[in-house]
């Protein structure tokens, strides 16, 4: 599959709020669903060489994530996961000055910054045939994992023949693929409910128990007698271990020993202490609720299953219980007996104190160093930025 199309590529965001806390330090182009990001995706299709990634985001993010801008530019709706019918549209019929729409939302326009902030485009087509998937809140990201695998799966695999199967594996189904430098050993992989990838360099430990659709990204670690069930995405550099279903981690993050995950989005360098668990169920198998950013309350979710949503940076203790529908917010450090509460802000230290900024900043930078990547200071910037946005919520 070639990439062919030069552009100057613009993600910008119809609802940012819904996405938090996963998108308080990264716009949503950054967050992982399926095996890539919302924005890898869309550059897979791209002449990578001739094209540049761009952001319309927050202000306290447009020094890391900068808006670059030319006279043509390709503004992408980061909550429509493409498709290489779509692409192929785009490249053939769009032409300046003309948006394509669903349902009247815009997923890509093609003009200057102006028109585009303006919203004044000579035509505007609707391209609701493409059956595109569309992510409109956190949850959305586990609730539509297994479209994204399969996606990316066929994109990813395309043309392409796996490595060699260990024959210590018990292999179900044929949609396996395993990349370079990936050890596979004495586990069982059942592809029969969706497809399986093993990222490079990945590795899946003895005596575990894999399901798909899944997908291990590269060197990521599956821990020895793992149970994972999909649809579930394990990002870049993270270890799991124990029970894990329906969920995704977007990177750099571990789930280390045994305990139980289900129904969840984690974000990058987290910690999730031995023997963690979060309820996906209410007892009375009733409609979950979840904090909402938008109204600062919590809101019905529309779902029977629903477990952990955790902002980048949050760690817990050993023995942590998280109820059905917790939203963790950034660099919060959670420990303590019993349920923790429904919502949990960021930066906040136990039942109640404060997690100071130059502590949290510390453990941070001890995080990042074990994967020699230093903490900025526009990485501190952020997270200083985030800190003030929050305050009242710890209140």
């Amino acid at each position: 599959m070639s990439n062919t199309i030069e552009m100057n590529l613009v993600f910008f965001e119809e609802n940012r709020k819904a996405f938090l806390p996963l998108v308080f330090t990264k716009p949503l182009a950054k967050i992982r669903i399926g095996i890539l990001t919302i924005e890898e995706k869309w550059g897979y299709f791209f002449n990578q060489k001739k094209t540049t990634l761009s952001y319309l985001t927050e202000d306290y993010l447009s020094k890391k994530y900068p808006l670059t801008t030319q006279k043509e530019n390709l503004f992408i709706n980061a909550q429509f996961l493409p498709t290489k019918e779509l692409i192929a549209f785009i490249q053939a019929e769009i032409n300046l000055n003309e948006a394509f729409v669903v349902d009247g939302v815009i997923v890509v326009a093609k003009c200057d910054i102006a028109t585009f902030n303006a919203g004044n485009f000579e035509t505007i087509v609707d391209i609701s045939d493409f059956k595109l998937t569309e992510i409109t809140h956190c949850t959305d990201i586990f609730t539509k994992n297994h479209l994204a695998i399969q996606q990316d799966f066929e994109l990813l695999t395309y043309g392409r023949t796996s490595e060699k199967i260990s024959e210590t594996n018990t292999i179900i189904g044929t949609a396996i693929f395993i990349e370079k430098g990936a050890k596979v050993e004495a586990t069982v992989l059942n592809a029969t409910d969706g497809p399986i990838y093993i990222g490079k360099d990945a590795e899946i430990m003895e005596g575990s128990l894999i399901r798909g659709p899944f997908a291990l990204c590269e060197h990521a670690t599956v821990k020895m007698g793992a149970k994972i069930y999909g649809a579930t995405t394990i990002g870049p550099h993270s270890k799991v271990g124990g029970e894990v279903t329906n969920s995704v981690i977007q990177g750099y993050s571990n789930k280390g020993h045994d305990g139980f995950l289900g129904n969840s989005v984690i974000g990058e360098w987290c910690n999730l202490g031995a023997d963690t668990n979060n309820s996906n169920l209410k007892n009375n198998y009733g409609e979950v609720t979840l904090w909402s950013y938008q109204t600062n309350k919590l809101e019905p979710t529309g779902l029977q299953f629903c477990g952990l949503i955790m902002g980048d940076h949050s760690k817990c203790g050993i023995n942590t219980m998280f109820n059905t529908g917790t939203v963790v917010g950034v660099s919060a450090n959670i420990f303590g007996g019993g349920f923790q509460q429904k919502f949990i802000p960021s930066f906040l230290w136990g039942e109640s104190a404060t997690f100071q900024l130059e502590k949290a900043f510390g453990v941070a930078e001890k995080v990042m160093e074990r994967r020699k990547i230093t903490l900025s200071e526009v990485d501190k910037d952020i997270l200083t930025a985030i800190f003030e946005q929050t305050k009242v919520l710890r209140k």
